[in-house]
């Protein structure tokens, strides 16, 4: 019986010490090395046929290799395609991570059941048994004649049965109840997941068979397991949703067949998830009273334009510290503007508490929103209420400069569709011909941008 041996890995960063540590040398994390048992090599081929074992690698030169269509497979909701990069790839490896009540496995199911149609489909299931598939299938009202359902938790064993039925694409429900014999350890640990993910990742490309793998998240809103499972797999998407509301955002975090940050949207219905064609009407369902602090920017999500509304608060401190808290934003970025804020635009608010909000649970990351924060927070700071039909965007630089973002054209042409009739841009972003009833507004620093409101 081949022997194994132990080694210590993280499962933040992948990295592996010869024994345990409370906290890792390359990412600074605390208590996150556990157990790794490896089995020794064997010779064996794979439970999977068309292994290939050693072959003789052949060394090309770039301009020799023949590029070729990557073919896709629609998955009939358009938003999922989007985030997945217009469509399946055959042979891919695909993650899909989520909170627990987030909609993976509903999504997956009426994803599978219309593919089911067309393709040869097989649904593994882990956590779940049969009969609780098939009831959320009845449930959902979906089409459950072609549909193949497997309950099995060994991978191995998955593979085989895989190699006999020769799906098209398949679920793997979750990958932190898989296992494999050869490891030692618990469904769920370390070593299985990162095990199992190989395996499946390998079987994938060999057969040619699109796989999908659900995976929890922690709480800190990062995929539960080992960090390597993201650079094994192919591609890594995120469902994203609080329990309270009916709305889910898909987002996509790496993708080797298309581009990365697209996000899709979703509303959680009784029938499942139903794709939503104009995000941009959920997130600018405002008051019905204006008030201050309040202003859209138009931020720019993958391939396409986002409209959301920022509301800010400036309250008197009771504290020698004012607070600074930002939900949606980066916290450094607020600090960052606010100096700004003081320095070229002389309005100091060293003595407010100063609240940060994106409403609709969007978070940004780009810094085209910095020119509508300051100027909600001047607004509340104010109390002046800006004009409904105001939106703004632009990047605010260290000098007080603003400066012009991506794409600036198709931004104003999504606020013109909804409506707006001013626009608040940097001058390298004004448009020669502005759209159909829109006034363009273009300023180079930012006292201009304060004038102009």
């Amino acid at each position: 019986m081949a022997k194994s041996k132990s080694t210590w890995v993280c499962s933040e960063c992948g990295a592996d010490y010869s024994r345990w540590m409370g906290q890792c040398k390359a990412c600074q994390a605390w208590n996150t090395i556990s157990e790794f048992r490896v089995a020794k090599a064997s010779h064996q081929k794979d439970n999977f046929s068309g292994y290939a074992g050693q072959v003789q690698a052949k060394i090309e030169t770039l301009n020799s290799i023949e590029l070729q269509e990557v073919p896709r497979i629609s998955t009939g909701l358009a938003e999922f395609d989007r985030v997945l990069g217009k469509g399946i790839v055959a042979g891919s490896a695909v993650l899909i991570g989520g909170s627990p009540g987030a909609g993976k496995s509903t999504l997956l199911l009426q994803t599978m059941c219309y593919l089911a149609e067309q393709y040869e489909v097989l649904y593994v299931t882990g956590e779940e048994s049969l009969q609780q598939v098939a009831m959320r299938a009845d449930r959902l009202g979906l089409a459950k004649d072609k549909l193949k359902l497997l309950s099995e938790t060994n991978v191995e064993n998955i593979c085989q049965l895989a190699s006999q039925s020769k799906p098209k694409i398949m679920v793997i429900d979750s990958i932190q109840v898989m296992h494999m014999a050869d490891i030692q350890s618990a469904p769920g640990s370390v070593s299985q997941v990162r095990e199992s993910a190989a395996y499946l990742t390998r079987y994938a490309k060999q057969q040619g068979v699109a796989i999908f793998m659900v995976g929890h998240v922690t709480k800190d809103g990062s995929l539960a397991g080992p960090k390597v499972l993201e650079h094994c797999i192919d591609c890594s998407i995120l469902l994203d949703g609080s329990s309270d509301s009916r709305y889910r955002t898909l987002r996509s975090h790496k993708n080797r067949f298309g581009a990365v940050n697209e996000l899709g949207v979703f509303a959680m219905t009784e029938k499942g998830m139903k794709e939503v064609k104009n995000p941009s009407a959920i997130f600018l369902s405002r008051a019905d009273e204006a008030a201050s602090g309040t202003l859209v920017m138009v931020i720019w999500e993958g391939s396409r334009p986002l409209m959301v509304e920022v509301q800010a608060l400036a309250d008197d401190s009771q504290l020698a510290n004012p607070r600074r808290v930002t939900v949606g934003l980066e916290h450094n970025r607020l600090a960052l503007l606010l100096a700004v804020l003081h320095r070229h635009g002389g309005i100091a608010v060293g003595d407010q508490d100063v609240f940060v909000n994106v409403v609709g649970g969007v978070k940004v990351t780009e810094t085209a929103a910095d020119l509508a924060v300051l100027l909600a927070l001047v607004s509340s700071f104010r109390n002046q209420i800006l004009p409904q039909d105001l939106v703004v965007f632009g990047e605010v630089g260290l000098s007080g400069e603003i400066r012009p973002v991506q794409n600036g054209i198709e931004r104003l042409k999504e606020a013109a569709k909804h409506g707006f009739k001013k626009a608040i841009v940097a001058r390298q972003n004004a448009p020669k011909t502005p759209p159909a009833g829109m006034q363009v507004i273009a300023v180079g620093r930012l006292n201009e941008a304060l004038e102009a409101i």
